[in-house]
């Protein structure tokens, strides 16, 4: 499990727990996590437009006041469809740079005949060349076409690297969650700022929706 800011850079890695864990399960053994629900991460409590700082996630993922999800395809409408889009362009990033790293070393491929505690070390080792690959030599290390890139005139994506399917478990079912109030309160003040002052010319089209439709 990794976070990765919008530079495409890795700012916390997990490594190690049993593959058949759910990526919820999978969040919940962090330290990372301990952290957050403690409140002891120092995270900035509200941004200049006025809205908490927040985690970006996919559905796998329990919805928090700092940690945002998707809206399940059940309860769309479409504001909620607005959110959803700008969320995934949010997430490319993330997807981005596990694509970069598989593609860049090889040995994440396929199985890693190595002890295990040998194989937590070269992992790590690889996300942190990745980093400091980044910050050193970022156009040699991620050309072009190594990023999701949206074109100017039509501002369709075009893919850039992504991890294999062979080289990313499927996603396990997990626990069905309730959330609270306050956590949904904060995920709709997104969805407002994404339909009002926060609204780009495009998002209606892209999001499947007509230009007229609000």
């Amino acid at each position: 499990m990794a976070i990765a800011n919008a530079n495409y850079e890795l700012i916390y890695v997990h490594f190690g727990t049993n593959g058949r864990v759910s990526d919820g399960g999978v969040l919940g053994c962090t330290q990372f996590y301990s952290k957050l629900k403690q409140g002891t991460l120092n995270l900035p409590q509200i941004s200049d437009n006025g809205l908490p700082y927040a985690f970006i996630s996919d559905e796998a993922f329990a919805l928090r006041e700092d940690f945002i999800k998707p809206f399940n395809v059940r309860v769309l409408n479409d504001h909620r469809r607005i959110f959803n889009y700008r969320l995934s362009r949010a997430r490319r990033v993330v997807e981005n740079v596990f694509g970069i790293l598989v593609s860049r070393f090889a040995v994440l491929k396929s199985r890693i005949c190595l002890q295990l505690d040998n194989i937590d070390a070269v992992v790590m080792a690889c996300c942190v060349l990745h980093n400091f690959l980044r910050t050193n030599v970022s156009h040699q290390y991620t050309p072009p076409g190594s990023f999701d890139m949206e074109d100017p005139d039509t501002h369709e994506i075009q893919n850039g690297v992504r991890a294999g399917e062979s080289n990313i478990a499927p996603l396990a079912s997990g626990q069905t969650r309730n959330s609270s109030e306050g956590t949904k309160r904060v995920r709709d003040l997104f969805v407002d700022y994404f339909n009002n002052e926060g609204s780009v010319t495009w998002q209606n089209r892209l999001a499947g929706l007509s230009d007229s439709e609000h």
